[in-house]
């Protein structure tokens, strides 16, 4: 997984970020503590049309204080863009000017396939496992930014 970011983007250092698995029908999303320490699957989000899709996320920017949101680009396993990309990508530029918070996009490849494997390995029931993985391939899409964006950052003394 990589991250991929638009270069005008100012990712304020500080806050909780939320974490987008895009789909059209259902949205996964996580978010982090204040300190960036964690990610933790926060809920599954069903699509119901663009005024209450809007009221949802200005409701979680305000009741969960999100800074900044990570979204998940769905790509190739070549590293190539697909139409889906575009649609997340769309879907974060509809956020970012929604919400005025800044959108960065991280690689989600295999994120859906490791989250069923995490539930498989919990012994959920195919039902509980469907319930939980939109927001568990959030988690982990939020996760990988966070360990990726620890790693650049200079340890301190």
């Amino acid at each position: 997984m990589t991250e991929t970011n638009l270069p005008n983007d100012e990712f304020p250092i500080q806050g909780r970020l939320a974490g987008i698995d895009f789909g059209t029908v259902r949205i996964g999303v996580a978010v982090t503590d204040p300190d960036r320490h964690l990610a933790s699957p926060y809920e599954i989000y069903q699509r119901r049309g663009p005024a209450a899709d809007a009221e949802y996320f200005q409701r979680l920017v305000r009741e969960e204080r999100i800074a900044g949101f990570v979204v998940g680009l769905p790509v190739h396993a070549s590293g190539e863009e697909s139409q889906k990309s575009a649609e997340a990508r769309a879907f974060g530029d509809w956020l970012r000017t929604l919400t005025g918070r800044p959108v960065q996009y991280y690689d989600e490849r295999y994120t859906s396939v490791l989250a069923e494997q995490f539930l498989l390995e919990a012994k959920m029931t195919s039902k509980r496992r469907k319930a939980r993985l939109d927001k568990v391939a959030a988690q982990l899409i939020l996760a990988a930014y966070l360990e990726s964006s620890h790693r650049r950052q200079p340890e301190s003394l």
